[in-house]
């Protein structure tokens, strides 16, 4: 809910300081991605006071309606975004007598990009960011720009045909200003805002869903065939690959893709919810149930890595070997959004395993919404014990991250986006081979144990790909060998294989 795209939140500093660290960060090799609110501005902007006050270039800036009759013939088409609003997204203003649209909260009012006006001011705003050190923006809710009658309003042509002229505009006057895509929709349309002309980089949270859901029923086989049909971008575009953000986990994997694979996708997600809020039997997870709907069952999941992956339970049951398994959970989880292609993200707090924090509900302005849950300010502390105590869960944590890092940042096969799925017949198991950019960086097998069990992969393959074993475990330097039986993979093991390279197509 941005109140001025020009300033800075006064508790955190100026925009003076925000240009000087810039350039601190340039400095140390460092790109600065800020969050531009893109499709709605908070109700204090000084253009939607304006608009309330009356004046009409300004109400011309958000899409107002003079009456309810011209919001009936968007409304009946949209979908609910949170139950809790009533799926009605019109909000009166008594004091413009005007209706504005807020697609998700009332405090925040959707713009109108079919004015010119509108879209130049928005470049002078996007420029002056960039002309203070801002390397990349971040687009919220790009999906949601195009408004269009008798549709649903998300993912509409114009949408498209506005980040492609900003982005246009901005190889002119900023050419070192990328763009990244927040679009949280069906896969399909995630992947189309993605290339050289849109956005360059993207979330992929595919990936994201399916790993949890991997890792609920320890299987990858949904997974695997996700990453088959949609891991691959135009040139020019990168994945940015990642388990948690600052919002819920909602399972948008594509219902055609888990029929494929002859899974019920409305009655699956029934199961991972109950799963990750602790309602199914067995589980290991610690979630909330985020904007839960009654009439549907429907809901998201709120919850830190650590606490969804059963470090929180595990910690509460004094249970050392669930503490084991859950640390297992994360770093395995780590290491594939580190080693699978594109850019990682590693969410605050979850490099020392920080828990559940339900400290908000004692904060009348967040107890409402239980994403504050994972949303805890920074635990200097834990740092402090991940560095002093290595053996601790958040100093194990903070070790395996660093190595994985290294090994991503040290071996060429883990550049780029190109990743091919590995067949393997153990379906318990995730593999992929990297090859980096020009693909003679590897090749460099991946296997992730998904289960909590021991698991055997035989599949010879492996051999044809990295030659005769023993191979170089990339994660420990340990040496894996592959024998008659194959090869045995402890629970949540984690592996980046290098051989000797027998094959390169």
């Amino acid at each position: 809910a941005v109140s001025d795209y020009r300033s800075v939140e006064p508790r955190l500093g100026t925009m003076d300081e925000l240009e000087r660290l810039a350039g601190d960060l340039h400095a140390a090799g460092i790109r600065l991605c800020l969050d531009f609110v893109i499709n709605h501005t908070a109700d204090d902007h000084a253009w939607a006071r304006a608009a309330k006050a009356g004046d009409p270039d300004y109400q011309a800036y958000y899409r107002m309606f003079d009456s309810r009759a011209e919001t009936e013939r968007y409304r009946p088409m949209l979908r609910e975004i949170f139950p809790d609003r009533g799926g009605d997204p019109f909000l009166w203003v008594p004091e413009a007598g005007k209706w504005v649209w807020s697609t998700f909260y009332t405090y925040q009012w959707d713009l109108n990009f079919d004015n010119p006006a509108l879209f130049r001011q928005m470049l002078e705003e996007m420029l002056f960011l960039a002309n203070r050190g801002v390397d990349v923006l971040r687009l919220d809710a790009v999906p949601f720009i195009g408004k269009r009658a008798g549709t649903n309003c998300e993912n509409q042509p114009e949408a498209h045909r506005l980040v492609r002229a900003y982005n246009a505009l901005a190889a002119i006057a900023a050419p070192s200003l990328a763009f990244k895509s927040e679009a949280i929709v069906h896969p399909d349309e995630v992947a189309r805002y993605v290339g050289p002309h849109e956005a360059q980089l993207s979330y992929f949270p595919a990936l994201m869903v399916l790993l949890w859901e991997a890792l609920a029923t320890r299987d990858t086989a949904l997974l695997r065939h996700t990453l088959i049909k949609r891991f691959d971008l135009p040139e020019g575009g990168a994945w940015m690959t990642y388990l948690r953000g600052h919002d819920d986990i909602g399972w948008g994997f594509a219902d055609e893709d888990a029929g494929e694979m002859t899974i019920d996708g409305a009655g699956h997600r029934v199961f991972l919810n109950a799963f990750y809020t602790g309602r199914f039997a067995y589980s290991f997870a610690r979630g909330l149930p985020f904007q839960e709907n009654p009439r549907t069952g429907d809901c998201r999941i709120s919850g830190t890595t650590a606490s969804l992956a059963g470090l929180e339970a595990a910690l509460e049951a004094g249970d050392p070997v669930a503490v084991d398994m859950a640390l297992r959970r994360i770093l395995m989880l780590h290491g594939i959004i580190l080693t699978i292609g594109g850019i990682p993200l590693i969410y605050l707090g979850d490099e020392v395993a920080q828990l559940n924090d339900h400290s908000y509900l004692q904060d009348p302005a967040k107890r409402h919404d239980n994403r504050w849950v994972h949303r805890p300010a920074a635990d200097w502390p834990a740092r402090a014990v991940a560095l002093d105590d290595p053996d601790s869960p958040a100093g194990i944590v903070l070790g395996g991250l660093r190595r994985l890092i290294a090994l991503r940042k040290s071996h060429a096969a883990f550049d780029g986006q190109r990743m091919q799925i590995l067949p393997l017949a153990n379906r318990h198991v995730l593999a992929y081979r990297r090859d980096g950019i020009d693909g003679d960086a590897g090749p460099v097998a991946v296997l992730a144990n998904m289960s909590d069990r021991v698991e055997w992969v035989g599949d010879w393959g492996l051999v044809a790909l990295l030659g005769p074993a023993p191979w170089t475990d990339l994660v420990t330097g340990e040496a894996v060998g592959f024998d008659s039986e194959g090869m045995q993979l402890e629970p949540y093991r984690f592996l980046c294989l290098s051989g000797a390279g027998a094959a390169t197509g």
